[in-house]
């Protein structure tokens, strides 16, 4: 085999170099003959002998040189496979198919298989498939655990065509054809130590009672200060168990400090503080509830807190009685299953108005819309809007996409016959050619951006003021300039009412305005049987006032005989889950608005005995619309959630793009089966 072996490279040229030599050797005997020819005659004497010697030495060394050279790449590959085989760190080597086809000694203390195991790495560690491996193509990392053993795994491919072996009997081809390493670190030991780590960090707290002057005026002046005695060692002792910093920083807030370690505990019990603190009674019939805005995960100490005041904002934005849990992006929410408080004091109505009017007065274009598909209440808050801006002589101009049916009756009363502008009305494509950087964007009856009728003129203003009903969600309209937001209210019309009253001295509606607002509270509030309270009435007793008559209100609303046979439809049609969840779909190809018939077919649902929640499903411009109610016992709100919409603790929607019907009804089912398990939803 040697005397087929070729020398190449360095190896070959130091070989060659004493026959080289020999030619210089004869070029320098050449000139010798013609000086001395008996010197020249000795010194080609002497090149004869040194050239044969140097050719015996070459033909019969090489063999040898190639002999020692295989046997040192021999032991150096020896030594190669010993240190792999000890190495340190579990390593394997595997087909393209995740066959195993030898693996060192640590391998086999892992995993107990030695060299003899011939059997796909997926039957020791599931998480590595056969399309992981096909798909990776270079390098990837995965983390698995095995035997209580938390191990990263580095998968590398090493091509054929990539290894350089050239002899006569190997010829390789250029087909694809690839092993795999396989490495496992075991990082048991360093996933603990981060988890310790990540268990010490603070997490920062905020703690509001909600109801605070409601409560102490709802008992007698001795009993004020035991009252908000019980109430503190409450918050302190439920925070000392946990190891916490509680210090009171006003008199109905807390700023509390803990350790990451004891949030799963406080998670697994629910918060159970919301509750304990409602059992405090001095004589107070009304019940203390509190909120709670916990930050965590963030890079500094002072970003947990900006996280935990964003969370605060989030559960008061809520209607209080909750916890949110704010981790960088992920927004985790428990509680909140209590009505909202009605507070009987006007004195944030008041300021806000104050304020709305200032901000107004200091613009010359107004452009007001509310949530796509808009209905009554959505409406009636853009006309009270309106109202507010005519007051200062300021242009104001409401973006209505669509006119349900339901609002029709209600927008013809404002044409230009009855002496409002022609362009009172805009769509979203006249909006945004409206829209510059001075112009005011009031968005009503929604916090959510890609709920309005004309998300794009969000980003084209940073003058944006947002007044709603709806309890705030993850998602909502970014650095208004003014935000009012009150989860207790009945409508936004409700709120719009009240506003109007302090706006300024006097302010006048017209008959057909005063209507729409007292509409939209009638809409919201089921002819006054939900979410209805003393402001409730308050306004709209202003409103009537005003000149709003509730027999042409009631005419203006009336149904078409399609929408009462598509509700008949739903009513037929419903399915009853768990005997208390009514489920039914209402039919969008027989009526003009589906959306409103949805919200009146899940209204009339719950007259029915037994019922404790309604869901009604409308397949309507490529999306699911989903209208759901209940009286009292559900919180149709977190299912909704759930879903990606939101709403009240009775009432609550959601829109599902890219889905079926039934995907819809068994999400639901889904969403209904888990919150029985988990305790949320007592059956």
């Amino acid at each position: 085999m040697n005397k087929k072996v070729k020398l190449k490279g360095q190896l070959r040229n130091y070989m060659l170099s004493p026959i080289l030599l020999t030619g210089i050797l004869i070029a320098l005997n050449i000139p010798m003959y013609f000086y001395m020819v008996e010197a020249g005659v000795a010194v080609s004497v002497f090149v004869v002998i040194y050239f044969a010697i140097v050719c015996f030495n070459y033909q019969k060394k090489k063999p040898l040189f190639a002999d020692e050279i295989i046997d040192f790449a021999t032991q150096y590959g020896t030594v190669q496979k010993r240190l792999l085989d000890d190495f340190d760190i579990a390593y394997a080597l595997l087909d393209n198919t995740g066959k195993i086809l030898w693996v060192n000694k640590k391998f086999t203390e892992l995993t107990g298989k030695d060299k003899n195991y011939r059997k796909s790495i997926t039957s020791l560690f599931s998480h590595i498939t056969k399309e992981i491996i096909q798909k990776n193509k270079s390098e990837s990392q995965l983390h698995i655990k095995y035997n209580n053993i938390e191990l990263r795994a580095q998968l590398k491919r090493i091509e054929f065509s990539n290894i350089s072996l050239e002899n006569e009997m190997i010829s390789i081809e250029e087909n694809g054809e690839y092993l795999t390493t396989l490495y496992l670190f075991d990082e048991t030991q360093l996933n603990r130590y981060i988890r310790e780590n990540d268990a010490q960090k603070l997490v920062a707290a905020l703690v509001y009672i909600d109801n605070y002057e409601e409560v102490l005026n709802s008992i007698e002046d001795v009993k004020q200060s035991l009252l908000i005695a019980l109430i503190d060692r409450k918050v302190n002792k439920y925070f000392s168990n946990m190891d916490g910093l509680v210090r009171k920083v006003e008199r109905d807030k807390y700023f509390v400090v803990f350790r990451y370690m004891y949030l799963t505990e406080m998670e697994e019990d629910k918060f159970s503080l919301l509750e304990e603190v409602k059992t405090v009674r001095v004589g107070n019939e009304m019940s203390v509830t509190l909120s709670v805005g916990i930050g965590n995960t963030g890079a500094t100490y002072n970003q947990n807190y900006e996280y935990a005041r964003m969370a605060i904002g989030l559960a008061l934005g809520r209607g209080g009685d909750q916890v949110v849990v704010k981790e960088g992006d992920r927004i985790t929410y428990y509680g909140g299953s209590s009505k909202q408080v009605d507070k009987q004091t006007r004195v944030k109505a008041r300021v806000k108005a104050h304020a709305l009017r200032e901000i107004i007065a200091s613009r010359n274009h107004v452009i007001v819309m509310g949530h796509n598909i808009a209905d009554v209440d959505s409406f009636g808050a853009a006309i009270g809007v309106y109202c507010a801006g005519r007051v200062l002589d300021k242009k104001v101009q409401i973006v209505l996409n669509e006119v349900t049916t339901s609002l029709r009756p209600l927008k013809e009363r404002f044409s230009e016959e009855n002496g409002y502008e022609p362009d009172m009305f805009l769509t979203s494509d006249e909006a945004i050619e409206l829209t510059d950087n001075q112009t005011l964007v009031m968005v009503v009856d929604t916090n959510r951006p890609n709920y309005t009728d004309c998300p794009e003129i969000l980003k084209m203003t940073k003058s944006i003021v947002v007044f709603d009903h709806h309890r705030q969600g993850s998602e909502v309209v970014e650095n208004p300039i003014l935000s009012y937001i009150e989860p207790y209210a009945s409508s936004t019309c409700e709120m719009i009412a009240e506003v109007l009253q302090y706006f300024t001295e006097n302010i006048k509606l017209t008959a057909c305005e005063a209507d729409a607002i007292y509409a939209g509270i009638l809409i919201d509030t089921n002819n006054f049987m939900q979410k209805t309270g003393v402001r409730t009435f308050e306004a709209a007793a202003y409103l009537r006032r005003c000149g709003a008559e509730v027999t042409r209100v009631r005419k203006m609303l009336r149904n078409d005989m399609a929408d009462y046979k598509a509700r008949a439809e739903v009513m037929r049609h419903a399915e009853v889950y768990h005997g208390a969840f009514a489920i039914s779909v209402c039919p969008a190809e027989i009526v003009e608005s589906p959306t409103v018939v949805c919200a009146q077919s899940a209204n009339e649902l719950l007259n029915i005995i037994g019922i404790k929640a309604s869901f009604v499903l409308t397949d309507y411009q490529n999306k699911i619309y989903i209208s759901s109610r209940s009286i009292d016992e559900i919180n149709v709100q977190s299912i909704m959630e759930r879903l990606g919409g939101g709403g009240h603790l009775n009432i609550a929607g959601a829109q599902l793009p890219n889905c079926s019907v039934e995907e819809a009804k068994y999400r639901i089912r889904q969403i209904i089966d888990e919150m029985i398990e988990k305790g949320e939803i007592e059956r």
